[in-house]
């Protein structure tokens, strides 16, 4: 790929993917002919038909526009989690069109810009929302190709300029080796996607790989512990970025940051959880070394509001709060349980939580039993198979009763109201990767008796 300024019509398989979106957004904003394809429709591919984005979601070969067809002057983007069987991308590749992956496709666009990258098995999204509100809120030139809703934003993409991108840098089938970050951070390097790796060596080994395509080490930001090169960071423990008196006060942290050059004090984050802080503190460190003025950036952190399905609250009450949360890795569900247990020691909590992946079930359901079982009470759904077929013997239930939790159940989505509202427990989760997600707002409406 030469130069994308050549490109004037882009077409997206599987548009409606996180990640895909927000690039197809960032084409379309500077004013390129953009068409998609996917499966399903959703809020998102709603929003992109909205803003004269034609999505089609019938995979035949018909469905391609003319404009597409052309081939001149037409760069077809995917994304690895497109079935092989997909007509319309093998038709893209039988045709010979220029053809790239989303990760190469960020790559080009980070190319000739100052790239901050994101990385690690969990918080990337997160991180990345606060380093592109930050950056936004402090005028700089940013554009963020975000994996998650921002609410600040109700959207994946912030622009405000093109001289720095914040991208995040994906381990799934490698892609984040595409990039080539001038700054960047680790946040966490737990195994997953064993089905690409293989084992946690090789994990480690990517991630060690992704942290030096950064030429000076001291322009990467590790977590405390992990064992890389880089600027550490931590909360109340010794590291180069540390958040010192560290206070809950009206459920948000107050603290200080520590940094090489000294100090940043009075600083206040909304998001629950000791993950999140640390979270907040990568992105501050970034931030500061990407040249924003410290003096905007406790008002640009205050002001942060969260990303959607972390830890996002649907309803908080006397009465009752209902949580909703994107977590599918058990080191993701310690950290969700770190932080609704230090908002709310004395209550008991309800999760229902849906396994995402047949592989990730299999590889950390011990892990998994271990995390749910923290939980007074566990509802389990079925397990959410994404791009899978299903294997023998790996189950819900068959995970369930691996479990020590007094209360658990397996029930079915349709049972969920039912479930819900027989629940004594005041703090409730709707947790997991999958299509949960859609039955969110049902629920929220339900229990508020608004159904």
């Amino acid at each position: 790929m030469n130069n994308l300024k050549n490109i004037q019509t882009f077409y997206f398989v599987g548009i409606g993917g996180i990640g895909m979106s927000a690039l197809a957004r960032y084409f379309k904003m500077q004013g390129k002919s953009v068409f998609g394809y996917d499966k399903t429709p959703t809020d998102l591919t709603d929003e992109l038909v909205a803003e004269g984005i034609p999505v089609t979601f019938n995979d035949e070969i018909s469905e391609i526009q003319k404009e597409v067809l052309s081939k001149e002057n037409v760069l077809v983007v995917y994304t690895p989690a497109i079935p092989k069987g997909n007509k319309i991308l093998n038709y893209f590749f039988s045709e010979e069109f220029s053809i790239l992956k989303r990760a190469q496709l960020l790559g080009e666009v980070s190319k000739n810009t100052l790239c901050l990258a994101v990385a690690g098995t969990h918080g990337k999204t997160t991180t990345s929302a606060i380093l592109g509100h930050l950056l936004a809120e402090c005028n700089m030139p940013v554009t963020a190709f975000l994996g998650g809703i921002a609410e600040n934003y109700n959207s994946n993409f912030i622009y405000k300029g093109s001289e720095i991108t914040v991208v995040e840098a994906d381990e799934f089938d490698r892609s984040f080796l595409q990039l080539r970050p001038d700054i960047a951070c680790v946040t966490s390097m737990d195994a997953d996607h064993l089905d690409i790796y293989g084992d946690v060596v090789e994990i480690e080994n990517a991630f060690r790989s992704f942290a030096q395509l950064v030429e000076n080490e001291e322009n990467v930001f590790i977590k405390r512990n992990l064992p890389l090169d880089g600027m550490t960071v931590a909360v109340e423990e010794p590291a180069d970025y540390e958040a010192q008196n560290v206070k809950i006060e009206n459920g948000a942290y107050l603290f200080d940051l520590k940094t090489p050059n000294g100090t940043l004090e009075n600083l206040t984050f909304h998001l629950p959880g000791h993950h999140n802080l640390t979270n907040a503190i990568m992105a501050l460190g970034m931030a500061i070394l990407a040249g924003s003025p410290t003096d905007c950036l406790p008002k640009a952190l205050a002001s942060f509001k969260g990303v959607k399905r972390r830890f996002s609250y649907k309803i908080k009450t006397d009465e009752l709060v209902l949580i909703d949360d994107y977590a599918h890795h058990p080191t993701e569900l310690d950290a969700l349980f770190q932080a609704v247990d230090e908002m709310y020691p004395n209550d008991h909590k309800q999760i229902v939580f849906q396994p995402h992946l047949f592989s990730r079930t299999r590889d950390f359901a011990e892990g998994f039993a271990k995390s749910l079982s923290n939980f007074d009470e566990v509802v389990l759904l079925d397990i959410y198979p994404a791009r899978e077929e299903p294997i023998e013997g790996i189950t819900s239930e068959w995970l369930l009763n691996q479990v020590e939790a007094q209360h658990k159940r397996l029930v079915f989505k349709s049972a969920l109201p039912e479930v819900l509202l027989k629940s004594k427990c005041r703090i409730k989760l709707l947790v997991g990767a999958g299509d949960i997600g859609a039955e969110v707002n049902k629920l929220t409406k339900i229990l508020k008796n608004e159904a």
